[in-house]
């Protein structure tokens, strides 16, 4: 058996996401382990050279995990053709002209969400991407890491297993405090609460959801959305106060058609600016009419028909039961990679053996369809329809 290499080039990778998950606990990692196995035995072992404005903390970076290449030009890097792959997790008011320029260079792309910050960019680059595909066998992939978490993994299991019958509703949990900036340090990039710098809740998040919902329960039909901006004063890296100008905090009511035809409701309530009594920082609670799953990150809880309690309400007494103990623990059956790499080797196998793939950029541009329908929600107080995207 051989093994065969794939240039790559990284960019945007010296932000938090773009080193932490997609080059140490991704690329890095599939290299430690001997590349990406692929279905005739073969393996494929990734060759990045990152490329980014500042050489130092290139060259720093490179360094430290052991990364022959790297370099500013990004012009440069894209002319090569032994990289035939070019992944973004840079700004995403940059990612739709630097997708586009990889394209139209020949690359295979891959990237961070959101895909663009308006519908028309994302609708623009996900068009291409398929023309590129249709003319050249060009791959695209948008990265939807949250659907190889274990706990989603777990309870998407309950659903394939037709564990809750007609599903009924989800309610979906996000959130935590992020520290002002004036007591204590910030722990997320100040430009996250900077409308003019790409940040707020509903651009980050929504893109998350929509690709949640739609593969787990439902796809979305409509939404109503309604948006808040509770800290409006912070404090940034450096110490120096900012006016907030994006939303922090979202609370939306969606309209799914699941995917046994049923009506499903979901409720979807996120915030960095509430202080977190729940099982994980996200949480979601699935309930249908044969038994209800509670998911988080990595675990999942499930409560059937017939193991359902009885309780009575009775408010002038201290109520007895405990619930949380009340639900069976789905166990570890397998071993649960990293999200985040188990995408990049289902992304390489794509490009490489052309597998099965359905992640791609027009799958992306759904994220922003929805952000900007809970953004007109919000506008205009009302419910908002999400046809199909047609792109």
């Amino acid at each position: 058996m051989s093994t065969q290499r794939l240039g790559i080039i990284m960019h945007g990778v010296t932000g938090r996401m773009g080193m932490n998950q997609h080059l140490i606990r991704s690329i890095v990692a599939i290299r430690a382990q001997g590349g990406v196995l692929l279905a005739n035995g073969d393996r494929v072992m990734p060759d990045p050279i990152l490329v980014g404005r500042n050489a130092e903390k290139m060259e720093k970076l490179a360094a430290a995990h052991g990364i022959a290449r790297w370099g500013t030009d990004l012009d440069a890097a894209l002319a090569n053709p032994d990289d035939t792959v070019f992944f973004d997790a840079g700004t995403t008011q940059m990612r739709p002209q630097l997708l586009a320029k990889a394209i139209r260079a020949g690359k295979h792309v891959y990237c961070e969400k959101p895909i663009a910050t308006n519908l028309n960019e994302a609708v623009e680059i996900a068009r291409l991407a398929e023309e590129a595909r249709a003319e050249k066998g060009l791959k695209s992939g948008a990265v939807q890491d949250k659907l190889f978490l274990p706990g989603l993994r777990k309870l998407d299991m309950l659903r394939r297993a037709g564990f809750f019958g007609e599903m009924l509703s989800v309610r979906l949990e996000f959130g935590y405090w992020v520290f002002e900036g004036d007591l204590q340090p910030i722990q997320r990039p100040s430009w996250n609460y900077r409308t003019e710098d790409g940040g707020g809740m509903i651009l980050d998040m929504m893109c998350h959801w929509r690709y949640v919902l739609d593969n787990l329960f439902g796809e979305v039909q409509s939404i109503s959305c309604l948006g808040a901006t509770h800290i409006p004063k912070r404090w940034d890296e450096s110490g120096k106060e900012y006016v907030a100008t994006a939303d922090d905090a979202a609370y939306a009511t969606a309209e799914l058609k699941g995917h046994n035809g049923e009506h499903v409701i979901a409720q979807m309530n996120m915030s960095w600016a509430t202080r977190v009594r729940r099982d994980d920082l996200v949480t979601f609670h699935v309930d249908g009419t044969h038994g209800s799953a509670v998911a988080g990150l990595q675990e999942c809880r499930a409560q059937s028909r017939v193991a359902t309690p009885r309780p009575v309400w009775n408010p002038d007494v201290k109520q007895t039961m405990n619930f949380n103990d009340q639900w069976q623990e789905i166990p570890d059956t397998e071993f649960y990679d990293n999200g985040f790499k188990i995408q990049w080797e289902h992304f390489i196998r794509h490009v490489v053996e052309d597998a099965p793939y359905r992640w791609t950029l027009p799958e992306g541009a759904k994220g922003v369809q929805l952000v900007e329908a809970a953004l007109q929600s919000w506008k205009e107080r009302r419910w908002i329809d999400v046809p199909e995207l047609k792109v």
